[in-house]
């Protein structure tokens, strides 16, 4: 039944603050929706009008996250397959396959077949409706987290080492939403 294929994808693996988001998408094969691709390859309006049409028009969605903390304490890998499995386990259909965006799989919270696909939020649609869903997800996250704490500039580089955030970390030290055991943030700490 292709309609029960699930494409799983995360987002936030880079940044220095906060969760990694991940998306467990299954698409209605009945009401396709045009347009779907890599998160990374649209603009955010566009974005944001393809994750209202896939939450209007999916069979299910599922976000799940892994926080800060739990990167930390586990390493950036392990914290994106809970994120991922805790996003699987969330859906309120059963899957018939799972189709999950990179080169690894996460536990799997039901025994079906899945696989791990490169470049499959370029290649698979359900995928891409994941990364879609996961990345405006974190995106409003960020515009959250700028509205506490607007120094250091979440909304415009969404938590990535950038220039203008490094310099906010020196400046101004990490926020508790700062991972602790990432680089820049260990050596903001220590100074």
């Amino acid at each position: 039944m292709p309609g029960l294929v699930v494409g799983v994808d995360e987002v936030g693996r880079g940044p220095l603050v906060g969760p990694v988001v991940a998306a467990a998408v299954m698409l209605d094969d009945q009401c396709p929706i045009r347009g779907l691709r890599d998160s990374k390859a649209l603009s955010p309006r566009r974005r944001e009008v393809l994750h209202d049409e896939i939450m209007a028009h999916a069979l299910c969605v599922s976000v799940a996250e892994a926080s800060a903390a739990e990167i930390d304490a586990h390493d950036i890998l392990q914290a994106t397959l809970l994120a991922m499995q805790r996003a699987l386990h969330g859906l309120r259909l059963p899957p018939s396959r799972v189709l999950v965006d990179g080169n690894r799989l996460p536990p799997l919270p039901m025994p079906v077949p899945a696989q791990a696909v490169v470049k499959g939020d370029a290649r698979v649609a359900c995928i891409a409706a994941a990364s879609i869903i996961a990345k405006v997800r974190r995106d409003r996250w960020c515009r959250m987290l700028h509205e506490r704490w607007p120094g250091y500039g979440f909304d415009a580089h969404k938590g990535y080492p950038t220039p203008v955030h490094l310099q906010a970390l020196r400046v101004l030290g990490p926020c508790p939403e700062h991972r602790r055991s990432f680089a820049p943030v260990r050596l903001a700490l220590q100074r």
